[in-house]
């Protein structure tokens, strides 16, 4: 399997999980002071909404590099 069938690959599995969850969150952690021993941090959760467009554009420019990069020159 070459790198373009398993960029498209990973593409159309992208596309698709972001249509169907269409939001993923994460949690950051900045370390606001450090005393000594002493570590105060804190966490933050962030949530990043994935647009419609993007999940189709992605499993669209998935599929067409499942079917270019197919092509033997």
């Amino acid at each position: 399997m070459n790198a373009g069938r398993l960029v498209g690959i990973i593409l159309i599995a992208a596309g698709v999980l972001g249509l169907i969850y269409h939001r993923f969150s994460y949690t950051k952690e900045s370390h606001e002071a450090k005393i000594g021993s002493l570590e105060l941090s804190v966490q933050h959760k962030e949530n990043v909404d994935v647009p419609d467009w993007l999940g189709v554009g992605a499993i669209v420019a998935g599929a067409a590099l499942l079917l270019i990069g197919g092509r033997k020159p």
